[in-house]
C-alpha cells in the first residue's frame, strides 16, 4: 500500500471514528434526557435515537440497550464525581492540609457541590428508577467510596469512616431530592460543619 492509499485509508478512519464518537455522545444526551423526564422504567429506545436523531441501528451499534444506556451515564457521572473530589483532596494537601476529616470534608464538599451541579442526573441515580439490579451496583460504589476514604484516615478508624461514609451518602441523597436547591446549598453545609466536627474514640482520647 502506497503512502498515500494509507494517508487516505488513516483519514477515512478517522473521519469514522469522530462520527461515531458523537453519534455516541448524542445519544447519551438523549438519553439522560429522556431518563429525566420520563423515568427509566417508562422511558423506551425509540424515544432515545428520536430526540438524539439517530436511528436504532446505531445505538444497538454502541450499546446493548437501555439498561447500558443508564449504566454508562452513572459511569461517566461517578468518573467525573471521583476527579472531582480526588482533585479537592489533592488541592487541599497542596495548601498544606493534613488533619485526615478536613481533606475528607473537603472531597466531600466537592462530591455534594458536583451532585447539586448536577442534581437532575444526580437524582435520577437516587430515585430508585433504574434497571434491575442498579441498587446492587450502587452499594458496590459506596464500599468503594468508603475504602477511598479510608485511605484518608489512619490507624483503626474503620468505625469512624463507616459513619462519615454513611452519613455523607445519606445527606446527598436529602440534598438532591430536596426541591429548594437554595435550602439544598445550606443543608449541604450543615451536613459538612457536623461531619467536620466527628473524630474516633481514640483521637477524642
Amino acid at each position: 500500500m502506497s503512502s498515500d492509499t494509507e494517508r487516505s485509508a488513516s483519514g477515512v478512519a478517522a473521519r469514522t471514528s469522530e462520527r461515531g464518537a458523537a453519534t455516541r455522545g448524542a445519544l447519551l444526551a438523549a438519553a439522560r434526557e429522556v431518563f429525566v423526564t420520563s423515568g427509566f422504567a417508562e422511558a423506551g429506545v425509540t424515544d432515545v435515537v428520536a430526540r438524539a436523531g439517530a436511528s436504532v441501528g446505531s445505538l444497538y451499534h454502541h450499546f446493548s440497550g437501555k439498561a447500558d444506556l443508564y449504566l454508562t451515564l452513572f459511569d461517566e457521572f461517578q468518573a467525573r464525581q471521583t476527579q472531582r473530589t480526588k482533585h479537592a483532596v489533592q488541592a487541599a494537601k497542596a495548601e498544606g492540609e493534613t488533619d485526615p476529616m478536613r481533606l475528607f470534608i473537603a472531597g466531600a464538599r466537592a462530591y455534594l457541590e458536583g451532585s447539586l451541579d448536577e442534581r437532575e442526573l444526580s437524582a435520577l441515580f437516587l430515585r430508585g428508577d433504574g434497571p434491575p439490579g442498579f441498587e446492587i451496583i450502587m452499594r458496590d460504589r459506596l464500599r468503594q467510596w468508603a475504602k477511598r476514604n479510608a485511605a484518608l484516615f489512619e490507624g483503626d478508624e474503620g468505625a469512624l469512616v463507616v459513619v462519615v461514609t454513611g452519613a455523607l451518602a445519606a445527606a446527598v441523597q436529602e440534598v438532591v431530592l430536596s426541591p429548594d436547591e437554595e435550602a439544598s446549598r445550606r443543608l449541604a453545609e450543615d451536613v459538612l460543619a457536623i461531619i467536620g466536627q466527628m473524630r474516633s474514640p481514640q483521637s477524642a482520647g
